[in-house]
């Protein structure tokens, strides 16, 4: 890209122009004279005023300039120029008949590039011009290739932006489409029964409530929201008479009931992907109970991963609050006292305790599931 832009930088090409400030126009005359037959394009100002002016309108490409002149001498000229960023960069040679070193030193403080005197001596004033040319054309080169270099960056950049704008958007999409499919997937161990529908919806978002409330990280909120819908997911291996049984289940159908947690886990095991390693683990142990009473494995306390003690929590709450081929739906009052009395027996204390401590939300993000559910419902028989 560099050798490219520094062959396009070079290959454009413009007569240089020269500025000849002096007051006196015999001066003026001479030394245009001098430098008309070198090819140089030339132009005359009268004094400092005239001078920046013209440059101002179009900058040249190098300034002879007169010490004395009336209204700014050329002291101020030079000050006023190389204040300017546009014309800082503009070589300017101080052209007098003073002899003073004084007023030479002075010439360089203010930003004089060189000095000739007067009388000038025609080989010189081309040797000088011809050199000052020189460092001025590859100044204006590297400005412009700064400012082209300046410009693939900033594309490039654009490029990059864009690029990540609609990354982001195509993960955003992906990410939607990711959790649809785990709610559609784990749908299919409840797909008989209507009523538990809404399960998976509610308690995915009241786990993701509670992670957060528990002071989670945002990434691990999220994993917990794509992972818990997935605890359940082993039912699909339970037999459609002990999982659809219309009441409570016996000594011999309960141990096989137990066994979706272990379904659930085998289907999910071994994964690359993150959530689908968090969803095994909720699956393996969302039964299991502080008190080391749970299932399957009598894991105890914080023996038990806090994904599967929050999953726990919602998991009851919300199959408490819904209505079962085996049981009637319980009131808020009853489910709330059922999983207080559970505080650490069969639920982590501190997930039952930031669970009340929110419980108008954990109650309003249930309603609103219900409710989503019931539209799809809704809209599924009536396009059948």
């Amino acid at each position: 890209m560099g050798s490219e832009l520094m062959t396009d930088s070079r290959t454009t090409e413009k007569t240089p122009k020269v500025l000849v400030v002096d007051d006196e126009e015999l001066n003026r005359k001479l030394i245009t004279a001098m430098l008309k037959p070198q090819g140089y394009e030339v132009v005359q100002a009268i004094d400092g005023e005239d001078c920046l002016d013209k440059v101002r309108v179009n900058p040249p490409d190098l300034i002879l300039l007169d010490i004395i002149m009336p209204k700014l001498n050329g002291f101020e000229v030079v000050t006023r120029l190389k204040s300017e960023e546009q014309f800082s960069l503009i070589p300017i040679v101080m052209v007098t008949a003073l002899g003073d070193v004084n007023d030479r030193v002075q010439a360089l403080e203010v930003g004089a590039d060189d000095f000739l005197t007067k009388p000038v001596d025609r080989m010189e004033l081309r040797a000088r011009v011809r050199s000052l040319l020189k460092v001025k054309a590859y100044n204006d080169h590297m400005v412009n290739y700064r400012q082209e270099l300046e410009s693939e960056v900033q594309k490039r950049t654009e490029e990059i932006q864009e690029a990540n704008i609609k990354l982001a958007k195509a993960h955003e999409k992906l990410r939607g489409a990711s959790l649809e499919t785990i709610f559609r997937l784990s749908r299919a161990a409840e797909f008989k029964d209507e009523d538990t529908g809404a399960h998976i919806i509610s308690m995915s978002r009241i786990s993701a409530r509670l992670a957060q409330r528990l002071g989670l990280s945002a990434s691990t909120v999220e994993s917990i929201l794509y992972a818990s819908p997935m605890h359940d997911i082993g039912k699909i291996g339970i037999p459609d008479r002990i999982l659809l049984k219309n009441g409570p289940l016996n000594e011999e159908e309960w141990p096989i009931m137990r066994l979706h947690t272990v379904y659930g886990g085998k289907i999910l095991e071994n994964s690359d992907i993150g959530f689908l390693r968090l969803g095994e683990v909720i699956a393996r142990t969302h039964h299991e109970k502080f008190d080391g009473s749970g299932y399957p494995n009598g894991l105890k306390g914080k023996e038990i991963p806090l994904a599967g003690r929050i999953v726990a929590v919602a998991d009851v709450f919300d199959a408490l609050m819904s209505r079962r081929p085996y049981k009637r739906a319980f009131t808020v009052d009853q489910t709330v006292t059922i999983i207080q009395e559970g505080r650490g027996r069969h639920f982590d204390p501190n997930v039952v305790d930031a669970f009340m401590g929110d419980l108008d939300k954990m109650l309003r993000i249930w309603n609103s599931s219900q409710a989503e559910h019931n539209n799809e419902l809704k809209e599924t028989l009536e396009g059948r």
